[in-house]
């Protein structure tokens, strides 16, 4: 097997031979703590730059990444293709050498399990016609666990799912491809299968998982990643404590208050978003100047969070607080043109951090803006459907009085009873 490197790619090239001695390309990409478990990444589209994209994604998280050139051997399907009827589609196996491609696939594996930096197991995510490849080779036990995204003809291969190995497929919704009786098919093939999960994307598009193709569908992309990554952690890891790493970050942000520090938190392209105030930066660059110039300069010197509740999940942090600070200076993230008042505040605050591996990749910041604005003195409250301070005390003490602001509600208790009736 020959490499070569890329200008433009983090990976390598490679040129990989089939049992038979069928020669085909392959990109390799490699996780920056230098080895991890085997990740094969395969689509119908061969090892174009979106895969590559994807497969240097898949590194950051760990895993030492191999994208085979399966195209010769699977049927042409394009991902944005429209077709009037199911009927109309082409035929998932009208070009499908199926023993061609699995004897590719099982030179692949080798290919990845002879890397020095492979440790471990083996998983493969594939896509569209590859998909079908991707449960065959779950059932031979050449990988550790299987995920199909639009796996075209998989209802004629769900044999393999019975095998007790781990799979999760995706499915678009809106794909002509997949015909309502073949998810009835795969469906019923799964009710008793603990081992495979099915997830289908209402309004997706075939093709909506692939980052830069016309049918990327970012949301429906972006939760089916979080699952796929969830197989790929219980069965693969590597497994990293979210809890420490999000606790580091906030450390450089509040203790050593180092803007430098912060970024070496995070990945390369991370990006932060305050959803109230839309503040916080987007990409190394303008992060780096938020952070150095305006975040961490500009928090007051008593700001404090109370933690309320912290739930972690495969790839992400939902962090549940209280934050209390004096109004001091000015405090541009939050409250951007606002001179101090020296006003206290308290308010609730939510942010939903996500993780690449060990490496932070975004965050979005919730609160109500409301609530800091009325106990600033600069929202008067009257008549009006928001609240001052209370609405955080009552996050800490839930007993606290409900239903203030509802115009009928102590009428109503009068009329009806305190209980009710």
């Amino acid at each position: 097997m020959g490499f070569s490197r890329h200008p433009r790619m983090s990976g390598t090239l490679a040129t990989l031979r089939s049992e038979e001695g069928h020669p085909f390309g392959a990109y390799v990409a490699l996780p920056a703590t230098g080895c991890g478990p085997g990740l094969l990444l395969c689509d119908a589209a061969g090892v174009d730059a979106h895969v590559r994209r994807l497969a240097d994604t898949y590194a950051e998280e760990g895993y030492v990444v191999l994208v085979p050139d399966l195209s010769a051997r699977l049927p042409a399907v394009e991902p944005g293709a429209r077709h009037s009827t199911p009927a109309s589609a082409p035929p998932a196996d009208a070009r499908f050498d199926e023993f061609g491609g699995m004897r590719d696939l099982a030179a692949a594996v080798a290919a990845l399990r002879g890397q020095r930096a492979f440790r471990g197991k083996v998983g493969i995510v594939a896509f569209a016609a590859a998909g079908r490849l991707a449960l065959r080779a779950a059932a031979d036990r050449l990988v550790d666990c299987a995920v199909s995204y639009d796996g075209t003809g998989c209802e004629d291969a769900l044999d393999a799912l019975g095998c007790g190995m781990p799979t999760v497929l995706h499915v678009a919704g809106d794909d002509p491809l997949n015909t309502p009786g073949s998810l009835a098919t795969i469906g019923e093939a799964l009710a008793a299968n603990r081992d495979t999960e099915l997830y289908v994307y209402p309004g997706a598009r075939r093709g909506f998982a692939m980052p830069g193709r016309e049918t990327h569908d970012a949301p429906a992309a972006g939760m089916a990643y979080t699952r796929t990554l969830a197989l790929l952690r219980r069965v693969l890891g590597p497994h990293h404590d979210l809890s420490a790493l999000w606790e580091a970050h906030r450390s450089c942000e509040f203790v050593s208050r180092d803007a430098d520090a912060t970024m070496r938190t995070m990945v390369a392209q991370p990006y932060v978003n305050h959803v109230p105030t839309m503040t916080g930066g987007f990409g190394q660059a303008e992060l780096h100047r938020f952070y150095r110039d305006h975040f961490i300069p500009g928090n007051p010197a008593d700001m404090r969070s109370i933690p309320i509740s912290r739930t972690v999940g495969v790839d992400r942090i939902v962090n549940e607080c209280i934050l209390c600070f004096t109004h001091d200076r000015e405090i541009e993230w939050m409250l951007p043109g606002v001179a101090p008042t020296g006003r206290y505040v308290e308010v609730a605050l939510v942010g939903i951090v996500t993780f690449r591996g060990d490496k932070l990749v975004h965050e979005h910041i919730y609160w109500d803006q409301a609530s800091v604005l009325v106990q600033i003195g600069l929202l008067d409250p009257s008549g009006l459907p928001v609240a001052g301070v209370e609405s955080a005390r009552k996050v800490l003490h839930p007993e606290l009085p409900s239903n203030g602001l509802m115009r009928h509600w102590t009428r109503d208790s009068r009329v009806r009873g305190a209980d009710g009736k």
